[in-house]
């Protein structure tokens, strides 16, 4: 098995595993979405989500480690179920599925939600109560969206940022959540042959980077002001959606 050696790829590939690892420690939100495209400069995006998925994992590992016992049980009941359906959805379409679009519509979708932040912050800032319906559609969201190109986080945010958990709370739900959904799509991504031996050597030669940025965003967590970590949320979320939408349409428009 022999890795990518193009320099330049891995001159993308460290940053965006670095930013992967951070948020999947719980930092900053967003930044997991960013791995994909910033790996799509320089390779197809969907070989990129099959290198990134073991290492996404592998994360997911030492988030369920270092946030043992701090997980919303409600709303891991209501969203993760649907989530399965939208995998399952993702899955049998996966050859219909335009990328792009996708990717346009997640991005549309945060940059809608960040701008009702800052029409309405004051309300924004006050927690809402869950809501069963809209945790079923936006669990659904996810689950499709991050099966299609590991863009899971804005549907998962939009459900769960206006809850206001505590940011040790609301990082280790999603710690769960993702760990699931990650682990679920490894069945339908190993068949689709996302995993062949230039992926996969290449997903190891990345991987002692993955416990190392997951750490220093665990520990971010833990010493950065409430009111902060969801302004950077936020922030992250307005960065990743700039992103989408302008992959998205210009994919589309090519």
């Amino acid at each position: 098995m022999h890795p990518i050696a193009d320099p330049y790829f891995y001159a993308a590939a460290i940053p965006a595993v670095i930013l992967a690892g951070l948020s999947k420690g719980g930092f900053g939100g967003s930044m997991a979405m960013l791995a994909v495209p910033i790996l799509a400069l320089v390779i197809s995006p969907i070989q990129a989500a099959g290198i990134m998925l073991p290492i996404l994992v592998a994360m997911d590992v030492v988030g369920l480690i270092a946030y043992k016992g701090h997980a919303d049980r409600r709303s891991l009941m209501i969203l993760l179920p649907a989530a399965m359906a939208g995998i399952a959805v993702g899955w049998a379409t996966a050859t219909l599925v335009n990328e792009a679009f996708v990717r346009l519509l997640v991005g549309v979708i945060s940059l809608i939600f960040v701008a009702d932040y800052v029409l309405k912050s004051a309300r924004a800032n006050e927690a809402r109560d869950h809501n069963v319906g809209k945790g079923l559609f936006w669990g659904a969201i996810g689950g499709f969206t991050s099966f299609v190109s590991h863009t899971g986080a804005p549907p998962f945010q939009l459900y769960m940022v206006p809850l206001r958990l505590a940011p040790t709370l609301f990082a280790g739900t999603a710690v769960i959540f993702f760990s699931v959904v990650n682990a679920v799509k490894l069945v339908p991504y190993f068949l689709l042959g996302q995993f062949d031996t230039v992926n996969l050597a290449t997903s190891a030669m990345l991987l002692p980077l993955a416990p190392l940025a997951t750490i220093v965003g665990v520990w971010l967590v833990r010493i950065v002001d409430q009111g902060i970590f969801y302004k950077l949320t936020y922030a992250m979320m307005t960065v990743v959606g700039i992103k989408l939408v302008w992959d998205g349409a210009t994919a589309l428009a090519g």
